[in-house]
């Protein structure tokens, strides 16, 4: 892995520390605005720009195809690959959709951070306490109403090879048990802005969103289908290859 010295220290004198500074502004903002606009899309609004800053301060630029796919007015699983932590910032800066996320509940503990996630509504899974995830996921679905949307990293961590790992079943059953429609989106290019390691190195370039046609779960049945999420898992890996 070649390193460039100098982009290196804009990185760690600069960027991180500006960032640092985004961060506690973008979740005071969304903690005192939150009270005011519950489940609307101003909350949105301080983590979209944070999240848009934070990929210009770094040299990345995100390109994003079939919007069009998504309509603003309904409510969907939105269900993605997950590369690096620039996926977050991705979907959270370009995807227009008002939509809550499924993190894991170690995130709650961040300071400032957790407390602004939970304000907004954002879901919180103990991936250790079956029971309790199961209740958060019973949470999530009662979130989902008048165009709220929910995004799922369905492989449940990162990748550490780039390539793509099963999914888990936690966004098939939210989407089978609400019929919701399901809507692939594949991310290319995020792993290759940061490589999983011991060194914060980014590297500048393009990230690419692609939203897929959205998939009917009512056809697959009543119960969380294998065929659905085999389906799901190839149209999002299909674009990667």
């Amino acid at each position: 892995m070649k390193i460039n010295p100098f982009l290196l220290l804009y990185q760690y004198l600069i960027v991180l520390p500006v960032v640092l500074v985004l961060t506690i502004i973008t979740a005071l903002l969304t903690i005192i605005m939150s009270p005011f606009a519950p489940n609307s899309r101003v909350t949105n609004y301080p983590a979209r720009w944070w999240s848009r800053l934070i990929c210009y301060l770094f040299f990345i630029r995100v390109k994003v195809s079939g919007l069009e796919k998504a309509d603003p007015t309904k409510s969907y699983i939105f269900v993605s690959n997950h590369q690096s932590i620039f996926d977050i910032f991705a979907l959270y800066g370009w995807l227009p959709n008002l939509f809550k996320w499924i993190m894991k509940m170690e995130l709650r503990k961040i300071p400032l951070v957790g407390q602004a996630c939970e304000s907004v509504g954002h879901i919180f899974i103990d991936r250790s306490n079956p029971m309790a995830a199961q209740k958060s996921l019973e949470k999530a679905e009662n979130r989902l109403v008048k165009g709220v949307s929910v995004v799922v990293f369905p492989e449940g961590t990162r990748t550490k090879t780039g390539k793509m790992s099963q999914f888990k079943r936690g966004a098939f059953r939210i989407a089978t048990d609400l019929g919701l429609p399901l809507l692939p989106i594949t991310i290319k290019g995020s792993f290759e802005r940061l490589h999983p390691g011991k060194l914060f190195y980014v590297r500048p370039g393009t990230i690419e969103v692609i939203l897929h046609d959205s998939i009917d779960v009512k056809s697959y049945g009543n119960e969380v289908s294998p065929e659905l999420i085999r389906h799901t898992w190839e149209v999002i890996n299909g674009e990667m290859e």
